[in-house]
């Protein structure tokens, strides 16, 4: 996957493992430090709200196919969960 700001490269084995390397976010945003992709990701932001943890964008639908959201841990770290969607 290339999308200008963002390359992807995937290994061919069964669990796909991911590489991203971005110069940007996406969508005007910070580059992640972490991207981790969930299966259900109403299940992970209700806990994360439960859990009052700072979520600082999203949830968002983004035109590349992917519905994420950020948050931030307490030294400034951000993590980008994401799910893609059909």
């Amino acid at each position: 996957m290339n999308h200008g700001w963002i390359q992807t490269y995937v290994s061919p084995e069964k669990m796909q493992v991911q590489l991203s390397v971005a110069i940007e976010g996406g969508s005007n945003t910070r580059v992640p430090d972490l991207s981790i992709e969930v299966d259900n990701l109403d299940e992970v932001l209700q806990k994360v709200m439960d859990r009052k943890l700072d979520i600082v964008y999203g949830p968002q639908i983004e035109p590349w196919g992917v519905r994420r959201f950020y948050i931030q841990d307490l030294i400034g770290r951000l993590l980008n969960v994401l799910q893609h969607i059909a």
